[in-house]
């Protein structure tokens, strides 16, 4: 039978992201199971999810809690429309995100996944300056660099040439400024900002001026719509950290400006990066906030694009002024993944996650440090729970050091020459003292042990 399904899978499936010629060639994994950090496979190998299941997971799999929440409501509805009806799990959830959010946040709008909350964001801030008469704030800025998803707006104002340029002719255009970086192992602005009390004033704020963005914002602001930007760190192109402050000045020129400011926290919301939210460290209160991934703690897709009273206000109206927002989609706040994101979201309180969070980027950034120096590495970027280790040899000395890691138990995915090592929230001082072992092998190519990471 398992044999059969490696078949079919070749002969009728395409794969995300995925060079199906390589595919064809190779033994695919498939996952049998899965429970807590651990992933199963169809040979009965235990391996760390060190890739969080593409940067979603938190609590580890089948958590008895989430688990219960899933079936409790799927004993009362497991889906209705939400356009025209409502219904409790949805309101729920969106009085604890507004809750969570910065305090200017007041409105949740749902969808699917992170490229939709920032599509729905990008058609939002148009539309607000259409209905404010300023139709000529048509354009948005961005970041060479940055990721916000596939779909055809989101990848407008995306800016990695390998997964965009081939979508030119399909885009709408915009500007892009590049933003300063740091290495993230500087101990100068050391995760271990993050152990003492996380107020939301943050890290120290470096000054800028005169830089690239302020000077494209003071000649073009008056066709700005908005400026997109991921805070703190560039995760897909692979994690490219922002030196500290830069977006507080973003959000102070768009504020100087009267432009709006879209974050996208997809990758970065609830915890990855030490807060519960990465603008917090910057004390920013953007004007849309788009979160997904971890939202739902794994589980379901789920997304929200959270804004402010203000913008929701201008699109208030009789029906026949045409001012509302025409965009949907058929399982908007689904029952089922509102519920177990309202429980997700309640495990973060009463398990102090944030606070393991913080020890484990301490563990993380203790157990990276002496590969600085491997003959293997370029560089090696960390904030909070997502990490970068840039390799010598490209992309095929990263996928030969993924298979490495596969033999000694655990999962990473490649991203470029750099791979990227991004554990559920949860994950235990052992489990990570595990994860930290095996990274050290890998990259010293030490010879796999029988039994032995």
């Amino acid at each position: 039978m398992r044999e059969g399904l490696v078949d079919w899978d070749k002969r009728y499936l395409w794969h995300p992201f995925t060079q199906q010629t390589e595919w064809q060639a190779q033994a695919p994994l498939i996952i049998t199971s899965a429970k807590g950090v651990w992933l199963k496979d169809q040979h009965g190998r235990r391996l760390l999810d060190g890739n969080s299941s593409l940067w979603v997971n938190v609590w580890g799999h089948c958590d008895p809690n989430l688990d219960r929440a899933l079936k409790r409501q799927l004993g009362r509805m497991a889906h209705s429309t939400f356009l025209g009806l409502t219904h409790a799990p949805a309101i729920r959830l969106a009085k604890a995100l507004v809750g969570l959010a910065p305090k200017n946040i007041r409105r949740v709008f749902y969808s699917d996944n992170g490229s939709t909350a920032v599509e729905v964001a990008l058609k939002m801030a148009y539309q607000y300056w259409q209905l404010q008469g300023q139709t000529k704030r048509t354009r948005f800025v961005s970041l060479k660099d940055g990721y916000h998803g596939d779909t055809i707006g989101s990848v407008s104002v995306g800016g990695v040439e390998l997964f965009h340029a081939r979508f030119r002719d399909l885009i709408f255009k915009g500007w892009q400024v590049r933003p300063p970086y740091r290495h993230a192992l500087d101990d100068r602005h050391s995760p271990r900002s993050l152990a003492g009390n996380l107020s939301r004033h943050g890290p120290p704020i470096t000054e800028f001026g005169g830089d690239e963005i302020d000077k494209l914002l003071q000649k073009h602001h008056r066709s700005v719509a908005a400026v997109v930007m991921e805070p703190l760190v560039q995760g897909a192109s692979g994690i490219l950290v922002m030196v500290p402050g830069y977006l507080k000045h973003v959000e102070r020129l768009c504020r100087k400006y009267g432009v709006l400011l879209i974050v996208d926290e997809v990758a970065t919301g609830f915890g990855r990066t030490g807060t519960m939210f990465a603008v917090e460290q910057e004390n920013v209160q953007p004007d849309f906030l788009c979160v997904a991934k971890s939202l739902t703690g794994g589980y379901l897709p789920l997304a929200a694009t959270l804004t402010t009273e203000a913008i929701y206000k201008t699109y208030l109206g009789r029906y026949d002024d045409l001012k509302a927002f025409f965009h949907g989609h058929t399982y908007t706040a689904n029952p089922l993944a509102c519920a177990v994101a309202l429980e997700n979201l309640k495990l973060y309180k009463q398990k102090n996650l944030l606070k393991n969070v913080r020890g484990r980027t301490l563990q993380l950034q203790k157990g990276l440090k002496p590969l600085k120096s491997n003959a293997n590495v370029v560089d090696i970027r960390q904030i909070g729970l997502m990490v970068g280790i840039q390799l010598k040899g490209g992309r095929s000395q990263v996928v030969k050091t993924c298979q490495e890691a596969i033999q000694r138990g655990v999962w990473l995915r490649p991203l470029g020459d750099v791979l990227v090592v991004m554990p559920p929230l949860a994950i235990s001082e052992g489990e990570m003292r595990f994860l930290v072992k095996v990274l050290g092998r890998v990259l010293d190519g030490k010879p796999v042990m029988a039994g032995r990471a």
